[in-house]
């Protein structure tokens, strides 16, 4: 059987970086990716140190992206939320594989406001709710079914009312000084063009090729 070829996937050599506002080029790339990656497009890898400068990777999800930077939520007392309140730094990677394109994002990192954090929440499903509140993530559990007592007691205790949001629970704004474009191309001969900026709170960006 012939399998259909996706376009997105040849070496096409038509120019994928076509524009020099690194956030409108983020913007393009996630919308090609969300009409072709089967699963989450908003999936990235989200890295951070402890004090000792030992790092952590693990996957998280977008939700949120402007000029003022990339966002995402999680528990506070969480690993990565601990790392990220001691560092105020951290760093993103995209990669999809579908399209065969990856953005890599470093910058400081600042908690969202309660505002936009309880606004968030309020989105969220009540299970997914009830869930931040049974979580004590990171830490040690002594079985699956002490976390199912503790999912119980929340949800009984939130059965007629609304959910508020944790006060562990909030969201993180990641304000990028530099974010690196990656494009596969045949032979290891890959695309890459990095944007950086000294200062996370100005809009000039400085734009540079990088071999592969």
């Amino acid at each position: 059987m012939v399998m259909a070829s996706n376009p997105v996937l040849e070496d096409d050599p038509a120019e994928v970086f076509t524009s020099s506002n690194p956030f409108e080029l983020f913007d393009d790339w996630m919308k090609t990716a969300a009409k072709n990656e089967p699963d989450d497009p908003t999936a990235l890898a989200l890295a951070t140190v402890d004090p000792d400068g030992m790092p952590n990777v693990r996957m998280v999800l977008l939700k949120g992206v402007g000029p003022d930077g990339f966002v995402f939520y999680t528990n506070l007392k969480s690993q990565k939320g601990q790392e990220i309140l001691s560092s105020g730094k951290a760093a993103l990677c995209f990669h999809w594989k579908s399209i065969r394109r990856q953005i890599r994002v470093r910058g400081l990192v600042e908690q969202v406001s309660d505002e936009e954090a309880d606004a968030y929440f309020g989105s969220r499903a009540k299970d997914s709710q009830i869930g931040a509140w049974a979580s004590r993530q990171s830490q040690p559990l002594e079985s699956r079914f002490a976390l199912e007592k503790e999912v119980a007691r929340y949800a009984a205790k939130f059965a007629v009312s609304k959910v508020d949001r944790p006060p562990h629970w909030s969201g993180f704004r990641l304000k990028p000084v530099s974010i690196e474009f990656w494009r596969n191309r045949a032979f290891r001969l890959h695309d890459r063009v990095v944007f950086r900026r000294t200062d996370p709170e100005t809009s000039n960006w400085t734009e540079e090729r990088l071999f592969p």
